[in-house]
């Protein structure tokens, strides 16, 4: 089978990397057919705007999809974030990040976290205004019930697909008592599907300490947009940081997979832009593929390269990105 892959290289050090992704799953055993499509401030640039049609074709015509990073500059005319109105546009309902420990110092240990987000309304439903001659600005918060239903069925199905014990839903329903109200109840009413898995509720200002106090507690965590956004990007601080971090966009008929990192210009043709986030968003794709052996051989290369310093500076080793990527296909091949 040849799995059609859209590659969205984007701005900064986005195309670095996805050129290191497209290397390593050119060294699998699998066939793939690889695409190029415009995104981002570069393609605002040259083509008028960050998110062309065009873009969005070739996403949806696509087995699945890698992205790699954009800059978004404030207060632009004409500009939006391609990011927001590419998972709003394909309908990718569930942000998914994984947090799991490494073989690093600066990870702590036993922890193995999938943390479900929203990832279309919420406070990024881009419903905003300005009001009193611009002194009074507003931003309507929307949640919907099929919104809540399917990523709150997501994440049982995560867990039961991986055998978890629990699920954490997080909310703010003392005081959201109306948006938040109905994701709570929302989840409530799912959980009766799932009898095998513990519901636990938390509030977030609570789930923000227990991360903090004790991680390990979590399997699964699912909650709202704007919620999820700020937690995961916590969570990972206890896994190696942003630089191993990696996500998964899905919806019903696209996903897209990512490093969570930003498009660091600073790194730009340096070598030291880390490309171990971007791998790990490709194990991501591969088990999204089905193509469950895959996936894990590429996590155990770039926890075998982990553990033997064989990385970018930033991780305590000397190497530069595209060292890295061949300590990586050696690996696996």
């Amino acid at each position: 089978m040849t799995y059609k892959i859209c590659l969205l290289p984007g701005d900064g050090i986005g195309p670095e990397v996805i050129d290191c992704a497209k290397q390593v799953l050119s060294a699998l055993p699998l066939d793939f057919e690889f695409t190029r499509a415009d995104i981002g401030f570069n393609a605002y640039e040259r083509l008028g705007t960050p998110l062309p049609d065009s873009t969005l074709e070739q996403i949806r015509a696509s087995s699945a999809t890698l992205f790699g990073a954009v800059t978004t500059p404030p207060n632009l005319a004409g500009y939006f974030s391609p990011v927001v109105r590419m998972r709003q546009s394909l309908e990718l309902f569930a942000n998914l990040r994984p947090c799991r420990s490494i073989p690093h110092e600066s990870s702590k240990e036993n922890i193995d976290i999938i943390i479900v987000r929203e990832n279309i309304e919420g406070l990024y439903s881009g419903i905003e205004r300005l009001e009193n001659d611009g002194n009074r600005a507003i931003t309507e918060r929307v949640i919907t019930r099929k919104g809540s239903e399917r990523i709150i069925r997501k994440a049982f199905d995560l867990a039961r697909q991986t055998n978890r014990k629990s699920v954490h839903v997080i909310h703010k329903a003392n005081v959201l008592r109306q948006t938040c109200g109905l994701f709570r109840a929302v989840a409530f009413e799912i959980a009766k599907e799932y009898p095998e898995i513990i519901l636990h509720e938390m509030l977030v200002d609570t789930c923000a300490m227990e991360l903090v106090r004790a991680p390990e507690q979590f399997e699964v965590i699912v909650t709202t947009n704007l919620f999820g956004d700020i937690l995961s990007d916590e969570a990972c601080m206890f896994v190696g940081g942003l630089g191993v971090a990696a996500s998964g966009n899905i919806g019903v008929h696209a996903s897209v997979f990512e490093p969570v990192h930003g498009s660091a210009p600073p790194l730009v043709g340096t070598g030291k832009a880390n490309p171990i986030a971007m791998f790990l968003a490709t194990a991501m794709m591969l088990d999204y593929l089905n193509e469950k052996e895959s996936a894990e051989q590429l996590r155990k290369a770039v926890e075998s390269c982990i553990a033997s310093k064989e990385t970018t500076p930033d991780l305590g080793g000397s190497l530069t990105t595209s060292q890295v990527t061949k300590k990586i296909i050696e690996r696996i091949s």
